[in-house]
Parts: C-alpha cells; structure tokens; sequence
C-alpha cells in the first residue's frame, strides 16, 4: 500500500484559535496561476476577495513566501490563506476543564456551543476557544459532540498523540453514559436496548431509522420520574451514529426535552437564540489511556435545568447575565 506524505505544516499562524485554510493544487487542470485556479475554486463571484487577498499578501505558499497574481500554477503545490469569517453570535456560557494533563485536556461543554469548526460556527467552537484561552495551537478533538448537547468532550495536546485517542472512540473503548430529560411514560418498559439502522444524509437535518442490519446500539434507563410527567433517563450508547440517542428515544415515544429536530423538525432558531437547551447531556466518560496506561473515569458538573428547574427552562429568553444552561446554583 502506498503511503501518503503528509502536508507540510502551515506557514501561517492560527487566528483566533482558527487554523489557516489548505488548499492542495491539483495534479491535472489547465490554469496558468494559482489565481486563475482560486477563483475557479471559490467561484468568480469572488474573483475581487481573491485579487484583495493576494495584493494583500495574504495567500502564501509552503515557505511562507507571498503568492502574487503572477504566480505560475504548480500541480501538487499548497497553498494557504485565512478566509474572511462572518461574524458570529457569542456563546455566552463558560467552558469548564474537569482533566488536564501533558496529554489530554477534557472539557465540559455547554449547550449551543459546536466542538470543531465547522459550517457557520468556526470561532465560536470549543476547540477554538480551548487554543486561546490555554495557549496550545496543536490541541485536537479526538471526537465530537452535537452543537446541542452539553457535556464531556476530550481533546488531544499533541497532535501525534491523536489517532491513539480517536482509536479509543473507533473501536468502542471508550464507555460513554448520557443524560436525558424526556416525557415519561407508565407503559414503556425500561430498562431495554434499542437496536436499529440509522440514516443520516448529508444536507438533511434530521437521521431517520430504516430496515436493515443495525449500525445503532443504545441502552436507555430510567433513573426517575417527577413531576409534570417527565422522567430522568441514562443512556448508554455502544456505538455512535449521529442523532443516535435523539433518535433512539424519539422512535420509543419518549422525545428528548427541546429537541428541535425530533418528532419535528423546526430548524435552527435566530442567532443568539438560547431558550430553552437539548436537555441531552454527555456524562461520563471511563477509559484507559492509551498513552500513559492510567485508568480515567471523569463526570460533568453541569444538571439538566428541565429536571431541576423546569418553570425556568420553559420560561423563555433569558438575560445575558443569568446563569448558564446546566449550571449548579
């Protein structure tokens, strides 16, 4: 099997706990400089943010030299360049360290706030705010959780360290206990496990259930039941497709609290809209490290507010000053 070389590293330093965007030139094409193929590539809409940029200096190559208009394509070349961002509403809720050591820091990541760059929220992430706020430009995500769910999330400091740790996630070593506020119903026998096969298309929000071979494996609890008809549920994933636990209690009747893609499919709310948070929490995370052979076993801090506080949760828009969603009072 042939090996790939990997990139060489980027000349261009982070910005904003944002890393610099890569582009490889194709091996075949016949464009005559690295503009001609840039505005190809983004479009010719966007032929005066590329002819800006490179009189800015701005697009560099490997060693960091300047691309000019001028610049003759090279197939195989990279170049790099930090794209323009639009500006992003604020998650005003705090991202708290539960573990930190020379090799992994694990965070407990509060609702509304993405894991990784991606799609509209790239620097209001919690990698992106994690580089910042400790000063580590290498650190990595060895998984992810939903934009939606609060809760554990564990990211890498050394990046050749990485495939160590997302090998955990990869072959199911990590053990993985969720929370959930969700209707209760008499009827529904707990504790069971729910198999079934899950689809998820790209540019369809919600993951749907069809016949076939399971790729999906959840074990749902119910830990107790109160007021207003809602119950506390423990879920234990065995693996890990997305919307798995959304999707596995939507499909026992049982819905997770603020869900705005199952039974119904509502959308994503305004920017800055906080009201009422997925009341689906990632809580624990127990697994050897593959690293440094300790055992770890690690808990979120936060509490699901529909449980504790549902009048609050329901109430609507909170204040920008109220407490974070989750959060102990």
């Amino acid at each position: 099997m042939r090996r790939r070389t990997p990139p060489p590293p980027p000349p261009l330093p982070q910005r904003d706990g944002v890393d610099p965007v890569r582009v490889r030139l194709p091996g075949e094409g016949s464009w005559a400089t690295v503009r001609e193929h840039l505005v190809e590539r983004l479009g010719a809409a966007r032929a005066p943010v590329v002819d800006a940029m490179l009189e800015a200096g701005q697009v560099v190559d490997a060693d960091g030299r300047a691309v000019t208009a001028e610049t003759a394509y090279t197939p195989g070349t990279f170049v790099w360049y930090h794209r323009e961002l639009p500006p992003e509403t604020p998650v005003p809720f705090p991202l708290e360290i539960v573990y930190r050591d020379e090799h992994l820091v694990v965070a407990d990541k509060p609702h509304f706030l993405a894991t990784t760059p991606r799609g509209s929220h790239v620097v209001e992430t919690a990698l992106a705010r994690l580089r910042r706020e400790l000063g580590l430009p290498a650190l990595g995500a060895a998984h992810r959780l939903d934009r939606l769910t609060a809760g554990l999330v564990l990211f890498v400091v050394r990046p050749e360290d990485r495939g160590a740790y997302q090998t955990l996630f990869r072959d199911r070593r990590v053990r993985k206990v969720y929370e959930a506020v969700a209707p209760y119903d008499p009827a529904l026998a707990l504790p069971r496990t729910v198999r079934s096969r899950i689809v998820k298309e790209r540019g369809v929000l919600a993951a749907y259930e069809v016949a076939g071979e399971p790729n999906a494996v959840s074990r749902v609890e119910l830990v107790e039941h109160g007021a207003r008809g809602l119950g506390r549920y423990r879920l234990l994933p065995a693996t890990g497709q997305t919307h798995q636990l959304r999707v596995h209690m939507n499909a026992l009747g049982v819905p997770i609290l603020g869900d705005p893609l199952y039974p119904v499919v509502a959308g994503p709310g305004p920017a800055g809209d906080f009201r009422r948070p997925l009341q689906l929490l990632a809580r624990e995370l127990e697994f050897t490290d593959p690293v440094t052979g300790r055992r770890h076993l690690l808990r979120s801090g936060r509490v699901l507010e529909a449980w504790t506080a549902y009048d609050r949760w329901a109430a609507g828009p909170r204040p920008p000053d109220a407490p974070r969603p989750g959060a102990a009072q």
